[in-house]
Formats: structure tokens, C-alpha cells, sequence
């Protein structure tokens, strides 16, 4: 099994391409970079624009991939509103590209792209759990760059019969996450308040808002779940069907530290827009794919908080032997 993974030194990448090896040891990794990044055991790397057609055209026609995970994708939601085009431009033109490669091989590989659960937007209480069904409403650039990608992986599918399926996951967490994202950003802190590294108050943005998050090491299972057994030409919410709030969240974080915390409100951290809950539907992936998450939440914090702790002393270890 040839397998293509975009974006594969990502958060969710990684945990992909690990999850792939694990099940399937005699599988053949392939993922794509954009700038240099650590190796990956087990996955051949290529460096490209996945925004330079040619570029695209070339590697999927020499490696001729069986399997297709799309993750590649400009996915923090503030940045969308700061630098609107560049997200929808990263965001499109990269599905679009493959897409097109995609199309002049003979069998075509199954391809999963992956969308996200911020295209729901606000939604009345009576539309709560969302499910496919439910009209997407963006609220952001982000949002608008994942609802065309949907778009253009149907359309494709229906005039090309192009064996591709979107995912739409609602938020997940997980070990290694990027500190720009809200639970290792609380995580972080509260690790470095509990090493003495930083003063006892964390400053944060909404804390009422409701969201559903599932553990990255349930969402990649997902992932190759329904790119095995899912239907061309459909949407999965990936979701674990329970909304915790970012205040239940970060007083569990605090926890796990010896240390009296302080925190702050802070405008710049607030969104444009509110968006009060995304709670999730995972019906249609469960009868299809049999799944259902393994972490709960709580475990799930735990191992974050751990990841986070670590990353700490790593980094004040460094500190202090430079200073040396």
C-alpha cells in the first residue's frame, strides 16, 4: 500500500503517519513538506508547494499513491482574519492541485480531504448536535476556505466519480499540538507556572464557549477508517458527542499543578465572532466505520499536560545551558 499524507510534519500528520505504520508495518509513507521540518521514521519526505500545480502534478504521477490523506491546510482561525487571503489561497488552490493530478491516473486513489466543524458557525439550540445535513455557515476566512474544499470534493466526485471523502472534525487535542491552539496554549502555561517559570496568571479569551474535542489519536483512526470504508462523495463529522466549556477545560488543567493561578481576561484574545457551542453528530461515522473514541477527555488532558511538561524543562534546560 502506496499511501500520500499532506502536510505530514503537522500536528495531526505525525500522529497519522504513526497510526498507518502501526497497523499496516509493510505500508509506504509518503508525506509532503513545505520548509524543512525533523524526519519522520518510516515516511519518505518531499518538499513542495502544494500551491505550484506542476510541482504536485509531478509527485503524484511518479509516486502514484494509493491512498491520499489530505491535511495540508493554513487551520488557525485567527490568522484567517489577519491574512484572509493567503488562507483561502493555501487552502483551495493546494485541494485543487491534487485534485487535478488525481484525475489522470488510472485507478484514481481514494482521497481523504479534511474539513472542519467551524463551517457549522453559530447554530440555533434546536439544531444542536449539528450533523451533515445541517446548512454550513461560516464565520471566518477559515471557515469559507474549508466549505469550498467540501464543494470541490463533491463536485469532483459527482463529474469525475473521483473516490474522495471529507472529513469534518470537530476540535481535537492531543500531545505535540501547536501552542498557537487553546489547550496546549492553557497547558504551557500552567506548566510553566508550576516550574517557577512564569508569574501565576494566564490570560485568556472566552471561556463560556462550549466545544467538542476529541483526543488526534481517536481523529487519525477515524481518518483511515473512513478512507477504507467510507462512501465517495460524503462528509463524516469526526466528533466525540460531548461539549465541555474552555472554562472546565483550563480549571482541570489547573489541577494538575501545585500552584494558585490568577486569570485574566484579555480583549485580543476574543474572537471576531462567537460561535457559543459546536457539539457534534458522529452517527453517520459510526454506522459506517464502526468507530467511537477511545480517550476521554480527562486522559486526554492528562497526556497534553504531560507533553507540555516536558517541553518546559526540555526548554529551560536549554536556557540554562546557554547561559553557561
Amino acid at each position: 500500500m502506496r499511501i500520500l499524507i499532506t502536510g505530514i510534519n503537522g500536528f495531526v500528520g505525525k500522529h497519522l503517519a504513526r497510526h498507518l505504520l502501526g497497523v499496516n508495518p509493510s505500508a509506504e509513507i509518503h508525506g509532503t513538506v513545505r520548509s524543512s521540518g525533523a524526519s519522520l521514521a518510516g515516511v519518505q519526505v518531499h518538499h513542495v508547494d502544494l500551491r505550484d500545480e506542476h510541482r504536485v502534478r509531478d509527485l503524484i504521477t511518479t509516486l502514484r499513491p494509493q491512498q491520499i490523506y489530505h491535511l495540508a491546510a493554513q487551520s488557525f482561525v485567527p490568522r484567517s482574519f489577519e491574512a484572509p487571503w493567503e488562507t483561502l489561497e493555501n487552502n483551495i488552490r493546494a485541494q485543487l492541485n491534487i485534485v487535478l493530478a488525481c484525475l489522470e491516473l488510472d485507478p484514481m486513489p481514494r482521497i481523504l480531504t479534511v474539513s472542519s466543524a467551524e463551517v457549522y458557525g453559530a447554530v440555533s439550540a434546536d439544531q444542536v448536535p449539528m450533523h451533515e445535513n445541517l446548512a454550513p455557515h461560516p464565520t471566518s476566512p477559515y471557515s469559507v476556505s474549508k466549505v469550498t474544499q467540501e464543494m470541490m470534493a463533491l463536485q469532483y466526485q459527482h463529474s469525475h466519480q473521483l473516490p474522495i471523502m471529507c472529513a469534518r472534525p470537530f476540535n481535537h487535542f492531543g500531545p505535540g499540538q501547536n501552542e498557537r491552539f487553546v489547550t496546549p496554549a492553557f497547558a504551557m502555561q500552567v506548566a510553566r507556572i508550576a516550574a517557577g517559570l512564569q508569574s501565576p496568571v494566564i490570560e485568556v479569551g472566552d471561556l463560556t464557549a462550549q466545544r467538542d474535542f476529541t483526543d488526534v489519536r481517536d481523529i487519525v483512526r477515524a481518518y483511515s477508517l473512513i478512507i477504507d470504508k467510507g462512501t465517495p462523495g460524503t462528509i463524516y463529522n469526526v466528533a466525540s458527542g460531548q461539549a465541555q466549556s474552555i472554562q472546565h477545560l483550563l480549571d482541570t488543567l489547573v489541577t494538575f499543578a501545585d500552584a494558585d493561578i490568577q486569570v485574566k481576561t484579555v480583549p485580543e484574545r476574543l474572537r471576531p465572532v462567537k460561535v457559543p457551542i459546536l457539539l457534534g453528530d458522529a452517527t453517520r461515522l459510526q454506522q459506517a466505520t464502526g468507530w467511537a473514541p477511545a480517550f476521554t477527555f480527562e486522559a486526554s488532558l492528562r497526556d497534553i499536560y504531560e507533553d507540555c511538561r516536558m517541553r518546559v524543562a526540555e526548554a529551560d534546560a536549554r536556557a540554562q545551558s546557554s547561559r553557561s
